[in-house]
């Protein structure tokens, strides 16, 4: 899988997450109806078939797409919470993906 479909899984993958965390939070904290627990759901478990989509090790996969959650939350953090980040929240996504980057796509030994 080339680089930018990895990092397009990911951010979709995130979103996922995201989507299914966020939802039932709007339900605890905001008072929404209960039945935004619903998509949630499906949310989340589109997010787990899409950590299983990548063709290398799971723990691999695991490692590398956090360093995407990071920034896609950051993205998330400004778009939907309104929240403008800092350039702290800056560096840290951009060094969480420069992480996922030396995960992924670093050259490996095949013994």
């Amino acid at each position: 899988m080339d680089a930018m479909k990895t990092l397009a899984l990911f951010v979709v993958t995130a979103l996922a997450e995201i989507v299914g965390c966020y939802l039932p939070y709007l339900w605890l904290k905001k008072g929404a109806t209960p039945w935004l627990l619903l998509p949630a759901a499906l949310s989340l478990t589109l997010f787990a078939w899409l950590l299983t989509l990548h063709p290398t090790a799971a723990g691999r996969i695991y490692a590398a797409y956090g360093g995407v959650y990071v920034c896609v939350a950051v993205l998330w953090l400004w778009a939907v919470d309104a929240v403008k980040p800092s350039i702290w929240d800056i560096v840290g996504a951009a060094v969480s993906l420069a992480g996922m980057g030396i995960i992924m796509f670093a050259p490996r030994s095949t013994s």
